[in-house]
């Protein structure tokens, strides 16, 4: 059964509301995929905080109009599912790991900050790591130094101690 005028305008709104705050939005081609498959990428998608979603064209277009993913309007055609995430990477990469595992999940096209994406820009996109992994990535980075020091100090210290501790031992024997 097909929406009404209001229904239209609402999905619209919450698919413009989505897109507002997001930073990227991928469009793949799910034609042929189970609904149970569907149904563990919708659940993976939750997971990561990236909202999924099977649209019609016109109204994603309608949703994506007079925003920076308005070039994207060109790609939108077929069956197609729409992947926003308000972290850059977090759309392409659900979308890419699923669809190493099922064939039928073909991308498209993407779009990253006003920037247009095709297939392999997106699968670049996704083999980048999240946002908390490049941090902790940097604060190992700048700790190595600042660790190494602090084990630079306390082998001295051990070796200092050991130094001293071997000076009465020789007085001992040498006055025996």
């Amino acid at each position: 059964m097909g929406l009404n005028l209001n229904d239209k305008k609402a999905v619209v709104a919450e698919v413009s509301a989505k897109v507002a705050t997001a930073q990227t939005v991928v469009v793949a081609e799910y034609r042929g995929i189970q609904v149970a498959h569907l149904t563990q990428l919708r659940a993976k998608a939750r997971t990561q905080g990236v909202y999924l979603r099977v649209l019609k064209n016109t109204l994603a277009r309608r949703a994506v109009e007079g925003t920076q993913f308005a070039a994207l309007a060109d790609s939108m055609t077929g069956p197609l599912i729409y992947s926003i995430s308000d972290d850059a990477v977090a759309a392409a990469k659900v979308l890419n790991d699923f669809a190493k595992t099922n064939d039928k999940l073909v991308i498209t096209a993407g779009n990253y900050a006003g920037k247009q994406l095709d297939k392999a820009a997106v699968t670049a996109l996704a083999s980048i790591p999240s946002r908390e992994v490049l941090i902790s990535q940097l604060l190992g980075v700048m700790l190595a130094p600042v660790s190494g020091f602090a084990r630079g100090l306390a082998a001295l210290a051990a070796k200092k101690s050991e130094g001293t501790e071997a000076a009465p031992a020789a007085e001992e024997t040498a006055a025996a």
